[in-house]
């Protein structure tokens, strides 16, 4: 059993529980025996190119999702990516939800490419790592690198009305972690929103302190009403 396989089949299982799809009901919708799509999901045996695009659509995904990411550094020496992103094709944001008092846990998974825009998915509040794909919200979209400048942008991919957009400031500086801002429409209530978050090259310690950083501050609160608007740097 390769890791691809077996990674694979992960996603698979995880996108169709969270389509509320028995495994025979996938089978049936990809004219699979119970017991094929069962080997898929376990990582015994491999898929075509063809079977896998055929559950990509039946999960309502994009097939990119259901690829193997190695949470490993990739090496990619070809890629125009700032030092911070160089050889990195896993992001983890932290985010403080003042709300309900909720650490929110974010992957953006980056599809490397030899130009300075790579395709990305966003996977927004994720209950733990190892399905990380069974969130609260999915976004897909690009992420674009200049001089000074990082952008992320994402749409949802099941309420288009909602992007959301993340601003990195000087990546070409290398750092374990990043402070960004994120914009975006907030449900609970319906409204624009601005977020302080962390973005790090590895999964960090949930501690009392990594919280207490995501929270605004005293002098994050003195910056705005210098400046008269939001600034995280």
């Amino acid at each position: 059993m390769s890791l691809v396989t077996e990674n694979t089949g992960k996603a698979i299982r995880t996108f169709r529980k969270k389509n509320k799809l028995t495994v025979q009901e996938l089978a049936d919708r990809i004219c699979k025996s119970k017991a094929t799509v069962s080997k898929y999901e376990s990582g015994k045996i491999s898929l075509d190119l063809d079977t896998l695009f055929d559950i990509a659509q039946v999960l309502q995904v994009r097939l990119e999702q259901l690829l193997y990411m190695p949470p490993e550094n990739v090496p990619t020496e070809t890629v125009t990516a700032p030092n911070f992103f160089k050889n990195l094709n896993h992001m983890y944001i932290y985010m403080y939800d003042g709300r309900n008092n909720h650490l929110n846990r974010t992957i953006i998974n980056v599809f490397p490419e030899n130009q300075h825009i790579f395709p990305a998915i966003m996977y927004m509040n994720i209950k733990n790592y190892n399905e990380y794909q069974n969130c609260e919200n999915t976004y897909t979209g690009t992420i674009s690198h200049y001089d000074a400048l990082t952008t992320m942008e994402f749409q949802n991919q099941d309420t288009y009305i909602e992007k959301y957009i993340i601003r990195i400031l000087a990546s070409f500086l290398d750092a374990p972690t990043k402070w960004a801002m994120g914009f975006g429409v907030s449900s609970r209530p319906l409204m624009p929103v601005a977020t302080k978050m962390l973005i790090s090259k590895k999964i960090l310690p949930e501690t009392d302190d990594l919280i207490k950083s995501l929270m605004i501050s005293k002098e994050d609160i003195r910056r705005m009403k210098q400046y008269n608007m939001l600034s995280f740097v």
